[in-house]
C-alpha cells in the first residue's frame, strides 16, 4: 500500500491537472516525470515485498508435484500465474475495490469459496482432511489443496497410474476445463462442459498451457517454458476461437493445418482441406465468433439479465477498469444471470485478447449512475499487482479505445487522463472522456489504481503526443522520396492473392502528417482464389539497407489508413535467427490508425522464416509491413505514413 503522504501529493497533482485545463506542456510533461517516479517507487517496494515469498512458494510447488506425481512439471506454477500471478489472494483485505461482486478467489492458487462459483476451498480442504481456513490462509496448503483437486480430475480421464504419472500437458486438458471451478457445485451440465460455460473453461485450460508454452521468468516467477503441441489440446474450431498460436505453420501456403482443416489467417475461419475425403462433409464450416462492433475481439455474449437493451443516452466517455480476477473467471461471471453487472470487453493480461460481451449499443452494468452513456473496459488483474498490467495489455486496450475514438464522434482521444495514478477516488471532469472507474462521480470502487499507467497509455492512445520519454526515430517519412519501400508488392515472393498490377507509390494528396505518405494499391489475382497476404518489402529484402532497430525498449510503428474494411496490418522484423512476424492488428476503414509493437515484448511476435517467435537481437532492422485481407475482386488503397520506432 502506498504511504499516505505519496497519496496525498499525487491527489494534489491530480487536482492541478484538472483544475487547470490550459495547463502549459512543459508542466504536463513534469507531472507525467513525478507520476512515473512515485510508480517506479511503488513497483520497487512491491518487488521487495514478493521475490522472497515467491521463492518459498517454489519449494512448495515441488513438494505438490511429489505428492501428486500425476501433474505434468510446470503445470501447478502456470496455474498459479493464471490465477494470482503469484500473490497470496487474501479478498478481505480489498473487498472494496471488487466493483464486478464476483466471487472471492483464496490464497495463490486462486480458489473460489462457492458465492456462485464452485467450492474449490471446501472440496479441497476435504480432500487433505484440513480445514477450509487453512486452505484459505496458508500457502502451502492452498497449492496442495490445488494439486488434489486438479489430481481427481485427471484420474477420471486416466485411470491407470503408470499412464497418470507420463501425462503431458496437452492430455490434461479436459481435466483443467472441469478443474476451473466456474460454474455453481452440483451443476453436473457444467462439469461436463455441455453448457454456456464451456468457452470460459476453455479460456481457462488454454491461459494454462499458454503460460507453459512461452515461459516466466519474471520478478520471481518461473513458469517452466515448455512447449505446447496445440493441435494435441484442442480441437480446430477451438483453436481458431481461442486465437491460439499458429499449430503448423505451412510457409508457402501460410496456413495452419490441423488434419482435416485449416485455419486462414486472415478471416480466421475455420475451413476444410478439400483434397481429404473425410473432410469433405464439413466444408464451409465457419468457427470464428467474430464481435461485429470491433473485429479483432472474440464475441461471448454475456446473459441478458446482466445488461440493458439499448442505451438512454449516446455514447461520449470510456471507462477503464481491473477486473479483481481473471480473464476466464470474468467471462464466467458475466455469463451467470445472477451476477448482475457486466462490461462491454474484457482483455487478457498475457497476450492482449480481447473478449466483447455486451454490444456497444446496449447499456453494460459497470459504473452504476454512468452506464447509460460510457463503454466499459475491463482488464485482467487486481489492482495491488502491477505484474498483470503488460505492454500487450496496454497496446490491446489502447487499439481499442483509438477505434471507439474513430467511431464515435464524442469521444476525443486527446481528452484521456495523463496525471497520476492513485489508490483512492479521485474524481475528474466530465471533460475527461477516457478515465477510471475511481475517476466518476458517485462511485466506491477504486479501479484501475495505483498500478495503471496513464501517461503510458494515454501515449499508446495519442501516438505521437509527446505522453511519453522516449525519443522517436523515423524510419520513412515519404516527404521526398519512397525511403526504403522502393519495390512493388507483386513482387514478393512471400505474398499471396494480389495481381501484378498492384503498386507502392508516393503520394502527396493523402497524408496523416507531413505533406505526403506511401500508397499501396492493391488489386486482385483473378486467378486465385487466395485470401490477400501482402508483404510490402522494406530496403527491397536486404536487411543491410534498412536502418538498425535498438531493441532495449523499442516500439516500432506507423500510421495507416484504408477506405476499405477488413483490412489488418503487420510488421516483420530481421533477428539475429531469422526473421519474426508481428501479430496483425485490424484497422477502422476511412480513419488513420496508429498501429505499434514493442520489440520486447514475446507476445508481440510470431516465428516466420527461421525465427523462434521473439525478438532477441540487441539490434535489428524492419523487414516488411504485411497487409492482409480476405479474398476479394476489389481494388483497395492502403496509405501509409511516419513508419518509426519509439525508444
Amino acid at each position: 500500500m502506498m504511504h499516505r503522504h505519496t497519496a496525498v501529493l499525487l491527489s494534489a497533482v491530480i487536482t492541478s491537472i484538472v483544475a487547470a485545463p490550459a495547463l502549459a506542456q512543459t508542466s504536463l510533461k513534469a507531472a507525467q516525470a513525478d507520476s512515473s517516479q512515485a510508480l517506479d517507487m511503488q513497483l520497487k517496494m512491491e518487488e521487495a515485498v514478493l521475490a522472497p515469498q515467491r521463492a518459498m512458494f517454489r519449494r512448495y510447488f515441488q513438494q505438490a508435484y511429489r505428492r501428486y506425481p500425476s501433474i505434468p512439471s510446470g503445470t501447478l506454477e502456470a496455474m498459479a500465474f493464471v490465477q494470482s500471478r503469484w500473490s497470496n489472494l487474501q479478498p478481505r483485505q480489498a473487498q472494496d475495490a471488487n466493483h464486478l461482486r464476483m466471487p472471492a478467489s483464496w490464497g495463490v492458487m486462486g480458489l473460489y469459496a462457492g458465492q456462485g462459483f464452485e467450492d474449490q476451498v471446501g472440496e479441497g480442504a476435504r480432500l487433505l482432511g484440513v480445514s477450509s481456513d487453512a486452505v484459505r490462509t496458508d500457502v502451502a496448503t492452498n497449492i496442495l489443496a490445488a494439486a488434489a483437486l486438479l489430481d481427481a480430475q485427471i484420474r477420471q480421464d486416466i485411470p491407470d497410474a503408470d499412464a497418470r504419472t507420463n501425462a503431458t500437458p496437452e492430455a490434461i486438458r479436459p481435466a483443467l476445463m472441469r478443474y476451473a471451478g466456474f460454474a455453481p457445485a452440483g451443476a453436473q451440465a457444467a462439469r461436463s462442459g455441455g453448457n454456456i460455460d464451456t468457452y470460459a473453461r476453455t479460456s481457462f485450460a488454454y491461459d494454462v498451457l499458454l503460460a507453459q508454452d512461452r515461459g516466466v521468468n519474471d520478478r520471481g516467477i518461473v513458469v517452466p517454458e515448455r512447449p505446447i503441441a496445440w493441435e494435441d489440446a484442442f480441437d480446430a474450431p477451438q483453436l481458431v476461437t481461442l486465437r491460439a498460436p499458429m499449430v503448423r505453420l505451412d510457409v508457402s501456403g501460410d496456413r495452419v493445418d490441423t488434419g482435416a482443416y485449416h485455419i486462414d489467417p486472415v478471416s480466421e475461419t475455420l475451413q476444410a482441406n478439400a483434397a481429404r475425403a473425410d473432410a469433405r462433409a464439413t466444408a464451409g464450416i465457419d468457427a470464428t465468433i467474430q464481435s461485429t462492433d470491433y473485429g479483432p475481439a472474440i464475441w461471448s455474449a454475456a446473459s441478458s439479465s446482466n445488461y440493458a437493451a439499448s442505451r438512454a443516452a449516446a455514447i461520449s466517455a470510456v471507462t477503464v477498469h481491473t477486473t479483481q480476477g481473471s480473464y476466464a473467471g470474468t467471462i464466467s461471471w458475466f455469463k451467470n444471470a445472477s451476477a448482475q453487472v457486466s462490461a462491454h470487453y474484457v482483455i487478457r493480461s498475457s497476450d492482449g485478447q480481447v473478449t466483447q460481451m455486451v454490444r456497444d449499443a446496449h447499456t453494460a452494468w459497470h459504473v452504476g449512475s454512468q452506464n447509460s452513456y460510457t463503454l466499459g473496459i475491463e482488464h485482467e488483474g487486481y489492482v495491488d499487482n502491477s505484474s498483470w498490467y503488460t505492454n500487450a495489455m496496454y497496446e490491446a486496450s489502447a487499439a481499442l479505445v483509438r477505434n471507439f475514438c474513430a467511431k464515435y464522434s464524442a469521444i476525443s482521444c486527446a481528452s484521456a487522463y495523463s496525471g497520476p495514478s492513485s489508490s483512492g477516488i479521485n474524481v475528474l471532469a466530465t471533460s475527461v472522456k477516457i478515465k477510471g472507474h475511481q475517476h466518476y462521480s458517485g462511485q466506491t470502487h477504486t479501479d484501475p489504481g495505483i498500478n495503471w499507467n496513464w501517461s503510458k497509455y494515454y501515449a499508446l492512445i495519442n501516438p505521437g503526443s509527446g505522453g511519453g520519454t522516449g525519443a522517436v526515430t523515423y524510419l520513412d517519412r515519404f516527404e521526398s522520396s519512397v525511403g526504403h519501400f522502393d519495390t512493388s508488392p507483386s513482387y514478393s515472393g512471400s505474398t499471396t492473392g494480389i495481381s501484378t498490377a498492384s503498386t507502392a507509390t508516393r503520394d502527396c494528396t493523402t497524408q496523416k502528417n507531413g505533406s505526403c505518405s506511401l500508397r499501396v494499391l492493391l488489386k486482385d489475382n483473378t486467378a486465385s482464389t487466395a485470401s490477400w497476404a501482402v508483404r510490402l518489402l522494406s530496403g527491397a529484402g536486404t536487411p543491410a539497407n534498412n536502418t538498425a532497430l535498438a531493441r532495449s525498449n523499442g516500439v516500432v510503428g506507423f500510421w495507416v489508413w484504408t477506405g476499405g474494411s477488413g483490412v489488418s496490418v503487420g510488421v516483420g522484423i530481421d533477428d539475429s535467427d531469422g526473421t519474426e512476424r508481428s501479430t496483425s492488428k485490424a484497422i477502422a476503414a476511412n480513419t488513420w490508425t496508429y498501429v505499434s509493437w514493442p520489440l520486447s515484448d514475446a507476445a508481440q511476435w510470431n516465428a516466420w522464416v527461421d525465427g523462434n517467435g521473439a525478438i532477441t537481437a540487441s539490434s535489428v532492422k524492419l523487414d516488411a509491413i504485411w497487409l492482409y485481407h480476405a479474398n476479394t475482386a476489389y481494388d483497395i488503397n492502403v496509405y501509409i505514413d511516419d513508419v518509426q520506432i519509439k525508444n
